[in-house]
């Protein structure tokens, strides 16, 4: 086997700039929905992994990936950091689901458990993300990732700052 024997992947992805654009006046439930109502194409982490946001509701987020080899690490399973993406993605934007327009959140830690591998054979895996509790500063979310068996492979839960101005992350 050499490296290159034929296997290659190739994407694109669009001007995150877009996702800033579409937040504007929107709280981040209208964000969420308009984001999967109007097609538009997902953030460059989801094209480089290829997951998608599959379902949304105040206070939930769900994402499906479907496992494939460019996601292995060298032991022959996908690699852990793509479970905790996943977990993290689905912790947060349940999160941002429950904020007004103009207040973001950042994730201030994630604690994920690795209970199961993540194969293609098990079919399309969802990360599903849920509030548990939404204060005025902080927010804790629990996400749990499941294959189509419905088989439990990993859990995480994650703490999300609430910020009121997004350029406080950035100073």
């Amino acid at each position: 086997m050499t490296a290159t024997d034929g296997r290659e992947r190739t994407y694109t992805w669009v001007d995150p700039k877009i996702y800033v654009e579409a937040a504007q006046g929107r709280s981040g439930l209208e964000l969420f929905q308009y984001l999967l109502e109007t097609n538009t194409p997902p953030p460059p982490i989801s094209q480089t992994l290829g997951f998608r946001l599959v379902e949304v509701d105040k206070g939930l987020a769900v994402f499906a990936i479907s496992p494939a080899e460019h996601l292995y690490n060298p032991i022959g399973s996908v690699h852990g950091g793509v479970y905790a993406t996943l977990l993290d993605s689905a912790a947060g934007c349940a999160v941002h689901t429950t904020l007004e327009a103009g207040v973001n959140y950042t994730s201030l830690d994630l604690a994920v458990k690795f209970l199961r591998p993540m194969t293609p054979d098990g079919g399309e895996v969802r990360a599903i993300g849920t509030v548990v509790h939404s204060g005025r500063r902080t927010a804790l979310a629990e996400a749990k990732m499941v294959d189509e068996k419905g088989r439990l492979l990993a859990t995480a839960t994650s703490s999300c700052l609430i910020l009121n101005d997004l350029h406080r992350v950035r100073s």
